[in-house]
C-alpha cells in the first residue's frame, strides 16, 4: 500500500482541543471484524466486551514535562526546546529539537528560568531541528531532574493551538502511568478512570502493564510513498514476565487479547517468539506496522481516531482491514467524532 491511501479530508474543528470532562464518558465506536458492523456507544461501556479471563495490555509509561523555553546568548531570543531523550546521565547530554532552528548553532548558549541558573550549551546538530545539548547545572543529578520538571510544561501536541492549562498536567497522563520517559502520552489510554479500571477488575479482566516511552518518532510525517522506505525512530521497551505470563496464558486459552493503545501494540509486537507467544524484552523497537500485516498476539485493539498519513493510521489499517477502516472513518467525520490526542476511541475486535 502506498502513503496516499492514507489521505482524507479532516475538518479542522474534530481535532479535540480538549479533553472529556469525565474520562470514560468519550464516545466508543466498535468495530466487529467479522461481521463487519459499527455500533457507537460510550467507553465506558467497554466493559461489556469483554469477559473474566480476558486481557487487556496497558503502556504505564508516563510523560514527562519535556517542553522547556529558554534564551539565546546575548540576543535573548526566545527558544523553545524539546527534549526528546537523555544520551548521558553523568553529562547531562540530550537529544533535543529546537524551534527556531535556524538560529541555534553549536557552541551557542541557552539560559533557562528567571534566574537563569539553568544553562545549556550546542554540542552537535543531529537534524534540520534536532540538537545534542549539555545541561549546565550547579547541583545533583536528582537537583537538575527536579529543576527541568519545574521548568518544563506538558509537551501537548502542535496542533493543539491554546496555551497549557493547569489541568493538562493531569489529564495528559494515563491514570496507571509509572514509569517516566515518555515526551507524548499513550492517548488510548487517556479514556481510563480509576473506576472503571476497578469494574474490569472486579469482573476478571487481567490488566498486565508494558512500558514504550513514547517518542516522536510516531507522529513524524511519512514522507515517502513507497511506505516500506519509511523509517520509524526508535523507542525504549520494557516487557516483565509477570507481563508475559498473563499474556500468554490469555493466548493460550484463545481469551480476548486487547492491546490498548497503538504503543502497546508496537511494543508486543516487537517481541514476538517463533511460536507466536510474547517474550520478556529490554531494549529498542523501530518496528512500523503497515499493511499487510500479521499481528502475533493481540486479537482486538483500542485506540484513538488518527490523522490522516500518519503511521497510527497505518496500524489501525493493518489491524482493521483498510476497507473497513475506511468505512469506519468516514463514518467518525460524518457523526464529528471528535480526533487524534483528546478524542474519541475506537474498539476493534
Amino acid at each position: 500500500m502506498k502513503l496516499s491511501h492514507f489521505n482524507f479530508d479532516l475538518p479542522e474543528e474534530l481535532l479535540a482541543e480538549r479533553p472529556s470532562d469525565i474520562r470514560d464518558e468519550s464516545r466508543l465506536m466498535v468495530l466487529d471484524r467479522k461481521n463487519q458492523t459499527i455500533e457507537h456507544k460510550l467507553f465506558k461501556d467497554i466493559i461489556d466486551y469483554f469477559d473474566e479471563g480476558d486481557v487487556m495490555i496497558l503502556n504505564n509509561t508516563k510523560v514527562f514535562p519535556a517542553r522547556l523555553y529558554g534564551n539565546k546568548e546575548k540576543t535573548g531570543a526566545r527558544i523553545e526546546v524539546f527534549l526528546l531523550r537523555e544520551l548521558n546521565e553523568e553529562q547531562r547530554l540530550w537529544d533535543v529539537l529546537v524551534d527556531p532552528a535556524r538560529k541555534i548553532r553549536i557552541g551557542n548558549k541557552l539560559y533557562f528560568g528567571d534566574d537563569e541558573t539553568l544553562v545549556a550549551e550546542v554540542i552537535d546538530n543531529t537534524t534540520s531541528r534536532g540538537r545534542t545539548l549539555r545541561f549546565l547545572y550547579d547541583g545533583s543529578y536528582s537537583e537538575f531532574r527536579r529543576k527541568l520538571t519545574e521548568l518544563g510544561e506538558t509537551p501537548l501536541p502542535k496542533y493543539i493551538k491554546r496555551d497549557v492549562e493547569p489541568e493538562d498536567e493531569e489529564r495528559y497522563q494515563t491514570i496507571f502511568a509509572k514509569n517516566e520517559g515518555a515526551v507524548a502520552a499513550p492517548t488510548a489510554g487517556l479514556h481510563f478512570s480509576k473506576h472503571l479500571l476497578k469494574r474490569l477488575e472486579i469482573k476478571g479482566i487481567e490488566l498486565p502493564e508494558v512500558t514504550l516511552h513514547v517518542g516522536l518518532g510516531t507522529f513524524n510525517p511519512v514522507e515517502v510513498e513507497d511506505l516500506s522506505k519509511h523509517k520509524m525512530d526508535s523507542e525504549e521497551i520494557y516487557i516483565t514476565k509477570p507481563a508475559t505470563d498473563i499474556i500468554n496464558r490469555g493466548i493460550a486459552e484463545k481469551r480476548r487479547v486487547c492491546a490498548v493503545g497503538t504503543t502497546a501494540m508496537r511494543a508486543i509486537e516487537s517481541s514476538v517468539s517463533s511460536s507466536g507467544t510474547l517474550n520478556e524484552f529490554s531494549g529498542w523497537t523501530n518496528k512500523f506496522i503497515f499493511p499487510p500485516y500479521d499481528f502475533s498476539i493481540a486479537n482486538s485493539m483500542i485506540t484513538n481516531f488518527h490523522t490522516p498519513k500518519s503511521t497510527l493510521l497505518m496500524m489501525v489499517s493493518a489491524f482493521a482491514g483498510h476497507d473497513f477502516m475506511k468505512k469506519a472513518y468516514e463514518e467518525a467525520v460524518k457523526e464529528k467524532y471528535r480526533f487524534y490526542t483528546y478524542g474519541d476511541a475506537m474498539l476493534i475486535i
